[in-house]
């Protein structure tokens, strides 16, 4: 069941979910707007071939940090992935969706291919992963609404919350944006 507006106040105080320099202006029905951080990362697209989910592909990316004042150009077809500015977390207890905004897809952009979910007992500033399906490059302003986030409660608390040792959580409490650790899948 998703949290409504007031559930999610109420879930605040509780102190159930976190979202860090809260904002009531972003507070919608039944969900947050989040904002576009400063960081990205892309495949530099020399040195290798192919994708390989079984290797460490992050020495094939380069940073790319936006001043606030500035943005960052998505080319058409182009991967890239960003970071939202929240820092926002669950407890056991609950899960949140990552969701796009349909401003934002009108445009032409896709801000999560695929992991748009924050496990229960997980605290993070959440990863996009941004493809520009337009013909046509897309700028990107830090500070920018980017997304929303829904808030679920589940049927009862998870017994091992994200970044248990047991679970091989590999982006627990990350603060800024990472290549894939998918390789370490494959390891042992």
């Amino acid at each position: 069941m998703y949290l409504s507006d007031s559930d999610i106040l109420k879930a605040l105080e509780k102190e159930q979910i976190i979202i860090e320099n809260f904002d009531q202006t972003r507070l919608q029905p039944a969900s947050y707007d989040v904002l576009l951080g400063n960081n990205f990362m892309i495949f530099e697209g020399h040195g290798f071939e192919v994708i390989d989910p079984k290797k460490d592909m992050s020495p094939h990316m380069r940073k790319i940090t936006v001043e606030n004042t500035g943005y960052f150009v998505l080319h058409p077809q182009q991967f890239a992935l960003g970071v939202v500015a929240d820092f926002i977390g669950v407890d056991n207890a609950h899960a949140c969706h990552l969701m796009g905004k349909s401003s934002i897809a009108r445009l032409g952009l896709i801000i999560h291919t695929t992991a748009g979910f924050l496990d229960p007992g997980n605290a993070l500033n959440l990863t996009l992963e941004f493809v520009n399906a337009s013909n046509y490059p897309i700028r990107l302003y830090p500070g920018m609404k980017i997304a929303q986030i829904a808030f679920h409660t589940l049927s009862s608390p998870a017994s091992k919350g994200y970044g248990d040792k047991e679970l091989g959580s590999k982006y627990h409490q990350a603060r800024d944006v990472q290549a894939s650790s998918m390789y370490k899948n494959f390891q042992n």
